[in-house]
């Protein structure tokens, strides 16, 4: 749950939406999105799966579908720097036009594991 709750608010302020994040509650900004929390949960796994296939390199992507909402999307790996990833995900929400375009960046902690940073 934490895990979710990171990446939503890391996706959030990195597309913008900060300002709108303090005004209002989490689980409806991601719902004006058009992502459910389903898809945040789909979308953390798969960037979880790219980082844990051996060293992440720039081009690497895997794409995604949640079958239980629709959505779907790829995420990318756009740079690589010291121990963090820079991702670069483009999701398409079910009933989208067009597909939305949203970066994070993951570093790799002492421990081995890949935690969202600003």
């Amino acid at each position: 749950m934490k895990a979710r709750i990171s990446f939503a608010l890391a996706v959030l302020s990195i597309a913008g939406f900060v300002e709108v994040a303090a005004a209002k509650p989490l689980s409806r900004i991601i719902a004006e999105m058009g992502l459910s929390p389903a898809d945040f949960e789909v979308v953390n796994a798969v960037s979880t799966t790219l980082l844990s296939n051996g060293t992440p390199s720039v081009g690497q992507e895997q794409s995604w579908m949640n079958a239980e909402t629709g959505s779907q999307g790829t995420v990318r790996v756009n740079g690589v720097q010291d121990n963090c990833v820079q991702l670069q995900h483009f999701i398409q929400p079910e009933g989208a036009d067009d597909t939305r375009e949203i970066r994070t960046q993951r570093c790799k902690d002492a421990s081995g594991n890949w935690i969202m940073t600003p």
